[in-house]
């Protein structure tokens, strides 16, 4: 199956997020933050700290929100020019060709380290790090739902 597609900035902005929260030590930063600012409210009901220690905590929650939310996935979109270009993909049962321009390059099924499915994408992560969107709206249903299969099949998850 052949699809072609170029990338929309508010979907690979909200796949980005999905990634970044996905990610084991964010999720643990995220808790940790979280459970400081409910302390913190704690702690200032009771009297035990200043109103400026709250205010530090809750700007500190802010921050986090902010950098993990917009800032992140904001850089890493600016600095990856591949959401620019518009690509041509092969899937196959022995596994995937990109192409853009002409040139292509090919990997084998085994060669993806595990794959993930959201609103818009199907991520195809080559390592923890480095991954590749697969737009769903460029898939047919039946296509969709055939490369489902052949994830499920062919790649952990």
């Amino acid at each position: 199956m052949r699809i072609a597609f170029a990338y929309d900035k508010r979907q690979v902005m909200q796949a980005l997020r999905y990634h970044f929260i996905s990610r084991l030590e964010i999720r643990l930063l995220i808790i940790a933050v979280n459970v400081f600012a409910v302390g913190s409210v704690v702690l200032y009901a009771l009297g035990k700290v200043t109103p400026f220690a709250f205010l530090l905590s809750s700007c500190l929650w802010l921050v986090l929100t902010i950098a993990l939310w917009w800032f992140l996935p904001w850089v890493v979109y600016r600095q990856t020019k591949a959401f620019q270009f518009d690509f041509e993909m092969q899937f196959s049962k022995s596994g995937v060709e990109l192409f853009r321009e002409g040139r292509g390059n090919a990997w084998q099924w085994q060669s993806l380290h595990s794959w993930r499915e959201t609103p818009f994408f199907f991520h195809l992560y080559f390592t923890a790090q480095s991954f590749w969107l697969v737009p769903k709206e460029a898939l047919e249903d039946a296509q969709r739902l055939q490369l489902r299969n052949w994830l499920r099949e062919k790649v952990e998850r």
